[in-house]
């Protein structure tokens, strides 16, 4: 009886169709395994070496700061940190952390002195697939928040699908979900692509946007191309001078009054602002010092130093030439660990084990 089922649906992977179908596909596979392509990230940090690596915009602070860090143990990560933090913008007084981290678990919680909660949930499925949630709760009404993202990482692409605040218990779906590709075309050349469709409430219509992204990578530089959905253009220039100096270049062009009812060019309300921004960073031995500089008169500068091997000192500084306007930060960060978890550290180090899924 088996034999007969099996003969009888045979057509449906034995015919000239699917063979030809299988014999295009073992062929373009081949073909793009002989290019060598490699992963070239994800469209989230596609412009990473620039936004994140040398300009200190995640990095500077106002006002002053001390760090205190507790690691109990390295396998598995758990570590738990207070942080404190006076004449600051943007960061309460106080802060409790607590972090836990194996091979496919990551879990990290803050709670302030407001009662202010966020979360992140990360879990890999396998060492493709990677589950990201984050959760945020604050005492104010509208503003919790929920975020989870599902990445994909192939050989030579990324994929994901994020979501953000969805819900359907007002009648219908809301929240925004976003989605994207990007995929090695070459040994240099990434492009992709990112669409997002978004709706606030049931009483109003959803929007729908479309970006396009590129990304270019030489011996010693990376460009990046950015058409955002909103009509902005953003490009991005990374470049290793040195082995410790590297320097990077920000041009944002947007163009205001582009959306449904801005006017456009016939109605006059088209406006273009752009700002274009210049940053350096150097790592000496025990320090490293990032400095930036905008076309808005805008100069930042930010100074980490290790004073000793659990104790590092930040200094932060902020001038706004044309609002005369500045600010100063200084961080100090104490780091606790006991030689057994040194020990630790070193032989995880040295090992095979994957780190968490940060």
């Amino acid at each position: 009886m088996a034999d007969e089922k099996q003969s009888s649906l045979g057509f449906l992977y034995e015919n000239p169709v699917v063979a030809a179908l299988r014999e295009t596909y073992v062929s373009f596979s081949d073909r793009r395994e002989a290019l060598g392509l490699s992963n070239p990230g994800n469209i989230e940090n596609i412009a990473r070496e620039v936004q994140k690596d040398v300009f200190l915009n995640n990095y500077t602070f106002t006002g002053l700061r001390a760090d205190l860090t507790k690691a109990f143990s390295m396998t598995p990560l758990f570590h738990v940190s207070h942080a404190f933090s006076m004449g600051s913008q943007g960061l309460p007084p106080y802060t409790f952390a607590a972090l836990f981290g194996t091979s496919k678990v990551f879990l990290q919680g803050n709670i302030d002195n407001e009662g202010s909660l966020s979360a992140r949930a990360n879990y890999r499925w396998s060492p493709s697939f990677t589950t990201r949630a984050n959760a945020q709760i604050v005492s104010g009404p509208g503003q919790a928040m929920l975020q989870v993202d599902n990445d994909y990482t192939g050989k030579d692409f990324s994929a994901s699908i994020k979501t953000l605040n969805p819900s359907i218990l007002e009648g219908g779906l809301v929240g925004i979900f976003i989605g994207s590709y990007l995929q090695s075309v070459s040994p240099s050349l990434s492009l992709g692509i990112e669409t997002m469709w978004q709706r606030q409430a049931m009483n109003s219509g959803p929007e729908t946007g479309i970006s396009y992204y590129a990304k270019y990578k030489g011996n010693d530089w990376i460009a990046t191309a950015q058409l955002q959905a909103q009509g902005a253009v953003q490009t991005t220039y990374w470049r290793r001078l040195t082995e410790k100096v590297e320097a990077g270049v920000d041009m944002n062009l947007s163009f205001a009054g582009l959306g449904r009812n801005g006017g456009g060019l016939l109605g006059g309300g088209l406006r273009r602002e752009g700002v274009t921004t210049l940053g350096a960073k150097y790592d000496f031995r025990a320090s490293t010092f990032r400095a930036q500089v905008d076309s808005s008169g805008r100069l930042s500068c930010l100074l980490e130093k290790r004073v000793a091997p659990a104790v590092s000192l930040t200094f932060a500084g902020d001038m706004d030439h044309f609002k005369q306007q500045a600010k100063i930060g200084l961080a100090v960060s104490i780091d606790a660990a006991g030689d057994d978890l040194m020990e630790q550290q070193e032989k995880a180090a040295g090992s095979s084990v994957p780190p968490p899924p940060f």
